[in-house]
């Protein structure tokens, strides 16, 4: 049951919170759904709304993101173009009015989609500690979250050479919907072969994923369907059954769209 709410003005006073045992309330888009159908544990919630993370900041290629900053802000700043699709394909406008940046990085599979954009850009993220400030890769907090009363205060990466960041997300309808799987790529060619690629898939594990042994295939090849056909099964996958689509059926169709991704077809 919820008890309380708290709306402190600094990440300092939210982290505060944090370590009494509250929870990080940004969006409450997908907690707060949760919270009304739980019964039974008391719940106490820190608000980041007021706390000063919001807001987004480019300067000479390098991206700076406030964690508590909306799905509807990256979708329309024009200098983040590369995110824009990616955005709106997650949930509707209403929505994403609300859900916040950081909110994205820690949803469960097969959501998150914003979350594996980022990881295939390799940013990392600002963690407010028991020791102050540190940088943490995605990557690391993809696969093993954050300790208790911990907080992401910025997302950094370096934004993508025009024509180099891909993204493709199967779903079942157009918004609204949690992926079938997710893939984002930045990927880079010399003379027609892959000189630089970074892979990141949702949808197929309960988990955002690196595609290393695809990035492996791809590295150094040509760009064509029977490399990426390789590619595609160069990972040991641990896809799963849920609402939106059978592991088998995952599996199934990866291939087809990670070609899609890479190749537009």
């Amino acid at each position: 049951m919820l008890i309380s709410i708290e709306m402190p003005d600094s990440a300092d006073a939210a982290r505060t919170h944090l370590r009494d045992g509250a929870l990080p309330l940004g969006g409450g888009t997908h907690l707060m759904p949760r919270l009304n159908d739980a019964a039974g544990t008391d719940v106490r919630l820190v608000s980041l709304r007021k706390a000063g993370l919001r807001g987004i900041d480019v300067h000479d290629g390098r991206v700076v993101i406030g964690a508590a900053t909306t799905l509807a802000d990256v979708e329309d700043d024009p200098r983040l173009p590369y995110l824009s699709p990616c955005v709106r394909s997650i949930a509707s406008p209403p929505v994403r009015n609300l859900a916040t940046v950081a909110g994205n990085l820690f949803v469960p599979q097969p959501y998150g989609d914003l979350a594996a954009a980022l990881l295939a850009l390799d940013a990392e993220v600002d963690v407010l500690g028991a020791d102050g400030v540190r940088a943490e890769h995605l990557e690391r907090i993809a696969a093993d979250g954050l300790p208790a009363g911990e907080l992401v205060t910025r997302i950094r990466f370096t934004a993508p050479e025009q024509g180099t960041f891909r993204f493709h997300k199967a779903a079942r309808r157009r918004l609204n919907s949690g992926s079938i799987v997710t893939i984002a790529a930045r990927i880079a060619a010399e003379d027609g072969v892959v000189a630089d690629v970074r892979l990141a898939v949702g949808g197929m594990a309960r988990r955002l994923v690196r595609a290393a042994g695809a990035e492996r295939v791809l590295l150094g090849a040509p760009l064509t369907p029977e490399v990426i056909a390789r590619a595609a099964g160069a990972d040991a996958f641990e896809p799963f059954d849920d609402a939106y689509a059978s592991a088998w059926y995952r599996a199934r169709v990866y291939p087809v769209h990670l070609r899609r991704a890479l190749l537009g077809a």
